[in-house]
């Protein structure tokens, strides 16, 4: 059997009861970073043996996890936060199982998009998630369009260091869209801060935004030509 259990986003206290218990009946627990999933199981006390599962090695280590499933072992899988999977390693793993007919277990629990979305206060009554904002400056600002067309609310994650860049094609393409900035979510420094992309994007000039955001963006205005005008303002 292959579990596959969600872990905190940031308190770690936010874990099941039953994610708990496979953790602690796992034979191995393959985790994203072993390091990093070894304070969660220290603070809970639990000491099994693990794996590493990474981007980087998804595609080797999923034949050998499939083996050991297999034989009949019991393999939880986790990642560094939150559903494995949902951009992050997992999927070739799960999608191994059920194309060998293995048994999986997926446990509820904790999740930065649902997290987010419900905390915004912006519609919850449909929505998207797109995993990261693109890169690429491109790539980012035809999917931006995508998010303010939709009638639905969309979710993204978004690096710190690319935030400004984001907000500021937002206050170009849309200025009145309603944006969402979750922040270090579940953490001491927590912060839900809502407002136009502009008002954002000055905030966060003046205070560098830093750990783990999800962006939460509300369909409102239109988009308007790609060519910035000649007076408009950039952060």
């Amino acid at each position: 059997m292959l579990t596959v259990v969600p872990t905190p986003i940031g308190n770690l206290q936010d874990i099941t009861l039953r994610a708990l218990q496979a953790l602690r009946e796992a034979d191995l627990i393959a985790a994203e970073d072993t390091r990093h999933s070894a304070i969660l199981l220290l603070h809970h006390n639990i000491k099994k043996p693990m794996i590493s599962l990474h981007e980087h090695n998804e595609e080797s280590r999923t034949a050998e996890l499939i083996e050991e499933v297999a034989s009949g072992k019991s393999i939880v899988l986790i990642t560094d936060a939150g559903m494995p999977g949902i951009s992050d390693p997992g999927f070739r793993l799960i999608r191994a199982c059920r194309e060998r007919g293995l048994g999986i277990s997926v446990l509820p629990g904790p999740s930065a998009v649902l997290t987010a979305l419900v905390g915004s206060g912006l519609p919850t009554h449909a929505f998207y998630f797109g995993g990261f904002v693109p890169v690429k400056s491109g790539r980012r600002r035809a999917e931006l369009e995508r998010a303010i067309a939709r009638s639905e609310t969309s979710v993204y994650f978004e690096s710190p260091h690319r935030l400004l860049k984001t907000l500021d094609v937002l206050a170009e393409i849309a200025p009145e869209v309603d944006v969402c900035v979750a922040r270090e979510l579940t953490k001491k420094f927590e912060e839900y801060r809502r407002g136009r992309p502009a008002e954002l994007c000055i905030h966060y000039t003046s205070r560098r935004p830093k750990g783990e955001i999800t962006l939460v963006i509300s369909r409102g205005g239109s988009v308007v030509a790609h060519e910035p005008d000649a007076n408009s303002e950039s952060c």
